[in-house]
């Protein structure tokens, strides 16, 4: 299963949910303001890297340009685009976070 996290770490829990009941090696994808949680130095980058351990953790590159991210990630996080977005949604039933 793709989960699909699109809020803000800091304003609601959904990446924590997401985190905690994901199966193990399901994907995780931050998208719109949960890029915020992929930030290097963030108040919830040890949530992100305790989900590295098990998941791949993806952020859309679009997002990350738009809230000034690029260069700033914790380190594991992959970035990718909107054609990589539509292959793992081919590849995985995804599960949106709100």
């Amino acid at each position: 299963m793709l989960h699909i996290v699109n809020k803000s770490p800091y304003m609601k829990s959904s990446l924590e949910s997401c985190i905690r009941v994901a199966q193990k090696n399901d994907p995780i994808l931050l998208i719109e303001d949960a890029v915020l949680g992929a930030a290097a130095g963030g108040g919830v980058e040890s949530l992100v890297q305790g989900a590295l351990k098990n998941h791949p953790v993806y952020a859309l590159s679009a997002d990350i340009s738009a809230r000034g991210l690029a260069g700033n990630l914790t380190s594991g996080v992959k970035v990718i685009d909107y054609a990589d977005f539509v292959d793992l949604v081919e590849q995985h039933k995804p599960m949106t976070w709100l």
